[in-house]
This record gives structure tokens, sequence and C-alpha cells, in this order.
């Protein structure tokens, strides 16, 4: 066991994107920074290995959406350190509901950049009306989902959010005032509600649902409006995958921080908090290695940091119960001989994005009930990703990766079902589902890795395996998350410790707002400590003048 003792400005724990994000804008601004990482690869859940001879695999997240809309990736020049994204173009594909059938139940629906060929696809599946609608949907939203670009990117206080979304409510010349109780039934109100009130069809409502519900909650559930209206940036700026996989965002970012002098160290991640007279000032190690610094940030989830405070947790810390819930999803990683093959459909359409395999919200309402009863869903509802076919180097030639995300898998399954027992029949449950809406696929899989809510866990320490950390319900976002003591990314009771990652606003996905903010937070700290010391030494100098 080691027994060294290191120093830095900032020690951050975990390797996450976040984490890295937090450490990149730390170290531009002169400090020294280690992150400390228990895994042996880099990235957390943003991250991709070698899961077969050639082929790399990502272990979480594959698409990135709101990273693209933050500036991070242009502030951070990660461009230049290796990061190149492939545009996701169309964005999402949905089957028809009858394949090959003529008139419009047999037409996908295909969303792109570009909104004419898009509301050109609604009208083709769904009728003029709802093309009418959708491009309206657009032109309302767009401006309502920058402001919550906006808000993901500042301190979740009521400041802050006012001003993110006070301009909605502005008069601009020509237009009338937007009422505020307008505002707060849209964003209040649920996902499917403001589906119901602007569209008529079932198939692009349950498309754009099913979208909106990989935040997590059901589009039933109040709060979810603004889930689903993301959907309007997405003409700007469509999701990406970096080239080699999603771990290439964390490689840039820690390419980036080592050119400004910060480090990684991988397989040696924090045991315990260091503190002294009710300060924060360093960590040890899981090798003994103690690392002093000035202040730590805590880049995990909320309840490994408070077991590394453990006796020092001050009660905010200490008695904290953010609802983390029963599971989230199921991920299959399939290594094939072929793509789907959606019958009839140009493949340049149908997989260059989120294929959102899903026709009616029924099938989303009965998958949440059985999780909600901590049953698997009787009829599984994928979710599939194929991004070989347009970057090569993630597999050889003749073989593909596949990825299908099945949501609302219950960790802890109510008839007591173990999971390593039952892991590779729902795979194949999900395998198969897909095999329904492009036939023929299921026969191309050639091996599979499965990530059921227990291996999420045990893989990526994602307690119960819920991928966002805490809910994305209306109760535990913007100033509630993690909780409402700790939603500053300070912790109250004990200074030189600060918070990011997926436990604090704005929550899961790949955006790198929390570590962005977190740094902010602690960057003004030192600033204001510095002109409180400074201030003191000038009158002391003075008194003994």
């Amino acid at each position: 066991m080691s027994t060294a003792t290191d120093t830095a400005d900032v020690v951050v724990i975990g390797s996450g994107h976040n984490g890295m994000v937090a450490a990149c804008y730390l170290a531009r601004e002169g400090l020294t920074v280690e992150v400390v990482e228990s895994d042996h690869v880099l990235g957390g859940a943003v991250s991709t290995v070698e899961r077969w001879p050639g082929v790399q695999v990502d272990r979480g997240s594959s698409a990135h959406v709101i990273v693209r809309h933050s500036g991070i990736v242009e502030e951070l020049d990660l461009a230049a350190h290796g990061l190149e994204y492939i545009d996701c173009d169309p964005w999402g594909f949905a089957p028809a509901p009858s394949p090959g059938a003529p008139g419009p139940d047999g037409r996908p629906l295909v969303f792109s950049v570009d909104l004419d060929a898009t509301c050109a696809s609604i009208e083709a599946a769904c009728g003029a009306g709802d093309a009418a609608a959708y491009r309206r949907f657009v032109q309302v939203w767009g401006p309502r989902s920058r402001a919550v670009v906006a808000s993901f990117g500042r301190t979740p206080d009521a400041r802050g959010l006012l001003g993110s979304f006070w301009p909605l409510g502005a008069p601009a010349e020509g237009r009338r005032r937007t009422p505020g109780g307008e505002l707060a039934v849209d964003f209040l109100g649920s996902g499917d509600a403001l589906l119901d009130r602007w569209f008529t069809s079932e198939r692009l409502k349950a498309a754009l649902a099913w979208f909106g519900a990989q935040s997590g909650p059901p589009m039933s559930e109040p709060g979810t409006a603004a889930m689903v209206a993301w959907v309007a940036l997405l003409h700007d700026v469509p999701p990406g995958h970096p080239v080699g996989g999603s771990g290439g965002l964390t490689r840039a970012l820690r390419r980036r921080l080592e050119s400004d002098g910060g480090r990684v160290v991988l397989g040696d991640g924090a045991e315990r908090l260091l503190v002294e007279d009710g300060r924060v000032v360093g960590v040890r190690t899981r090798s003994g290695r103690t690392v002093r610094a000035g202040a730590v940030v805590a880049a995990c989830h909320i309840d490994v940091t408070r077991r590394l405070a453990g006796d020092d947790a001050p009660p905010v810390l200490a008695g904290a119960a953010p609802p983390i819930g029963n599971g989230f999803g199921l991920v299959v990683r399939a290594l094939t001989d072929a793509l789907p093959a959606y019958p009839g459909v140009d493949p340049e359409l149908a997989l260059q994005g989120l294929q959102l395999l899903c026709t009616d919200r029924g099938q989303l309402a009965a998958a949440h009930g059985d999780w909600g009863a901590g049953r698997v869903p009787r009829e599984p509802v994928p979710l599939a990703m194929s991004f070989s076919a347009s970057d090569p180097t993630l597999a050889p030639p003749g073989r593909h990766v596949v990825t299908i995300w099945g949501q609302w898998y219950p960790y802890a399954l109510a008839d007591g079902g173990d999971w390593d027992a039952i892991a590779d029949a729902e795979a194949r449950r999900l395998i198969d589902a897909v095999d329904r809406y492009a036939p023929g696929f299921a026969a191309s899989v050639r091996e599979t890795y499965v990530q059921t809510p227990l291996a999420l866990e045990r893989e990526l320490s994602l307690p119960r395996g819920n991928v966002m950390h805490v809910e994305m319900g209306l109760a535990s976002m913007f100033m509630f998350r993690p909780a409402p003591g700790l939603s500053g990314y300070r912790v109250p009771g004990l200074p030189g410790l600060y918070l990011a990652g997926a436990s604090t606003h704005p929550g899961g996905g790949v955006s790198g707002n929390s570590g962005r903010s977190a740094a902010r937070v602690l960057l003004a700290d030192r600033k204001g400590l510095r002109r409180v010391t400074g201030g003191a030494l000038r009158r002391l100098r003075a008194a003994r003048g």
C-alpha cells in the first residue's frame, strides 16, 4: 500500500465527462488539477472499449445531444484535441406500423435537420395538418428550448431561471407578450398533454413521446413537456456520435486537461475525504495515497459522496435522500454481420440517428406500468442505434455494432428474479422486438453484451442501475437536485467540497453543464477568498505601519 503524499490545487473525484469538464475549466485558469478514478477505463458512462477483437463498443451513452448545444466543445476547443463528431442526420426514424402497406400507414417518419424535409415526411405519413402543426411547433418551442439550454448552464436559483425564461414573456416588436400562465401550463404540463394539443396522428405523437422519454420519466408525468420539445433544437444542431465511439469526448477532454498541466490517475479512486478543522483538504485513495488540495470536486454519485465524507458529512449531506428509483433500462450491445433493414426504406434515412421503434404511446404506457409493478415489460419497446453505418472505425469490414436500448426495466424484480439468470432471455426479447420492424435482424446477430440494471450498477458504479443517478422528475430537478440544500454545487457545512455530475443540475445525459457550473462556483469562491485574505493582509500591514 502506498503512503505517498501529493498536492494539487483541486482534486476531482471521477473521470466521467462532467468531472473531466470541471477539471479542464479549472486547469485552464492555471490551477493544478488531479482527477482520481476507481475504474481502469477513462470516462465513466461516456467511454468506449474494445468489447470484441477490433470492435469498439460504447459502455454508456452513444448519441450526444445536450453537450452540442452547451458551447463547451467550442470553449475548450476540443476539436483541436481530437474530438470529431459525426452528425446524426436524419436524427430520428420511426417505422410504419404496417411495413410495406399501401397508403400513409406504410410510410415511415424521418426527422432531419432540414425542417422542410421533416415536414414533407410527416405530411406523407400523417397528413398535411400535422405537418403544418409540426412546423409551427418548432417555431414556438425553438426559443423555449433555447431558454432551457440557457437554464442548464446556470446555477439553478430563482435569479438564474428568471434570466433564462423572462425573455419568453417579454414583448417583441410586432408580437404580443406571451402570458405567463400560458408558459406555466406548457412547461409544467405533461409531454402527452402537449402532444395532444398540437397533433392528431398517434404515430407522430408516439415517436416524439419515445424521444422525450429518453430523459427518464414517462410523458404522462407533469413537467415533461420540455423533454418532448427538445426536438425543436435538433433542427439547428443534431445529435452527434464521436468518431471512434462515445469515449472520444472524454479522451479529448483528457488531452485538453493534460495540455494545461493536469493529470488523470486511473485505477486508484478516492477512498475517503480528508477533513481538517471542518474543511475538506484532499482525499485518500484506495492505494493509501494522500492527495492534499485546496478543494475537492466530487463528480460522482451523491450517495458515493456521502460515503466518502463518512462521519464528517454535515446534516444536509448526511440526510439527503434523492429518489434513485428502481432501475432505468437495459442495453443490448450486438455485434452483427448486417445492419437493420427496414422494408422499403433507404438505409441513409433510417440508420443515421435514433431508430424510435414505437408506433403507439400505449406501448410506452404499458412498459412503464410493468416497471412500476416490478416486472420486465411484457412488450419491450426498443430504441436502436447503429453508428457503425457511418463510422467504419467501430468494427471491421462486414461487421456492425448495433445498440438496442429498452427503457423501464426494474432493478429489483417483484418476483425475486435473478438478473444474471434472465439477462440473455431479456436480450433476445429486445432483439426480437427490433426484428419485428426489420425482419432478418435477429439472424444477423453474432455476439451480444447485455447490460442489465444490475450490470450497469456493477460496471459503471450506477446505484440501482439508474443512468441518470437521480430520477429526472419535476420534484428532483433545478433547485431540488439532488436535494434543496445541495443544489448550488457546494456542500453547506463542509467548505472545500463541491458537487458535479448527473446527481446535480441539470441531471443526466451528456451535457457537461454541471461540471462547468461547479468549476465556475469554485473559481468564484477562490476569487472571493483572495479578496478577503488580501484585504486582511492590507489592513494588517497598515496597522503595523
